[in-house]
């Protein structure tokens, strides 16, 4: 009896499992960022909780002077007006009270800044962004060099790239050609954007990046990956009549399957991305006969 308990328990967890990794993306009805996917979007999502502990407090206590004054002073509660001009004590309050909430936002962002402009020495994957109206290219600087474009993915080359799954596909979000990177690795960004284009920016919140392309000058970002997925971003710089339909897919997978990915994409990047696809979204499976011993 405790077997089969143990085998229907561990068929559930199969099915539950049977989905394909996280798609992180905008959600309806989102009321906070996107759950952290790296170290520097943990800390951005702590910070905007922590400042809403003074924000709210502040709009609360704005609001109820404005009550107070509107009940108190109106007209018909006082014809005849009071000419103060001048409280000290008034004036210190709100002087000293502002520096003081201030602080207490400043310190921890710039704790904050110093972490996302910080690039580690010694990253694990270099990998360079280049934006152009209106696509994203990918250069990964290895003894195979690989270099690809991103363009938005149109709704009739769905089942050409095998990505028919709206829910981990979406519109206006999927792209042709994801950008592919490992699992646990610090990656390094380098963005920039074509000499004779306009600015652009590589913005993808999950990891909590973004970066302005600009051309002629090159700027870097970092970020690390510590959940495997499919995880998406936009241009976040008005670049023109398409700038909304520029999106930023990053996926990431384990070491193996990136170095396999790598390894293919530097002579069939088609071949690469259809047999990562077929690894990263084959269901996962639960050995029923071992979970019950």
């Amino acid at each position: 009896m405790k077997n089969k308990v143990l085998a229907a328990l561990a068929a559930s967890v199969g099915i539950l499992t049977a989905s394909g990794a996280l798609a992180d993306q905008p959600r309806e009805w989102q009321v906070d960022l996107q759950a952290a996917a790296s170290p520097i979007m943990e800390q951005i999502r702590w910070f905007n909780h922590y400042t809403l502990w003074f924000i709210i407090p502040i709009t609360l206590l704005v609001l109820a002077l404005l009550v107070i004054v509107m009940v108190r002073f109106r007209a018909g509660a006082n014809p005849v007006p009071s000419k103060t001009s001048h409280n000290t004590l008034i004036e210190v309050i709100w002087t000293v009270g502002p520096v003081i909430i201030l602080l207490f936002f400043a310190i921890p962002s710039f704790q904050l800044l110093t972490a996302q402009l910080t690039i580690p020495e010694k990253p694990d994957v270099t990998i360079k962004a280049i934006a152009t109206q209106w696509k994203w290219s990918y250069e990964y600087p290895t003894e195979t060099p690989v270099s690809f474009d991103s363009v938005m993915l149109a709704e009739t080359e769905r089942a050409k790239y095998g990505k028919e799954d709206m829910a981990k596909y979406p519109r206006l979000l999927a792209v042709d050609n994801d950008m592919v990177v490992p699992v646990g690795k610090t990656v390094r960004m380098i963005v920039t954007a074509d000499p004779t284009d306009v600015i652009h920016s590589f913005a993808l919140q999950a990891f909590g990046i973004k970066v302005d392309a600009v051309p002629g000058r090159m700027n870097e970002t970092w970020f690390k990956a510590e959940r495997e997925g499919i995880y998406y971003g936009q241009c976040s710089e008005l670049c023109g009549k398409d700038h909304a339909f520029m999106p930023i897919a990053i996926r990431v997978v384990s070491d193996e399957q990136y170095a396999k990915w790598l390894a293919a994409a530097g002579t069939d990047l088609d071949a690469a991305n259809k047999g990562l696809m077929a690894e990263v979204d084959a269901p996962r499976t639960v050995d029923v006969a071992d979970s019950a011993n």
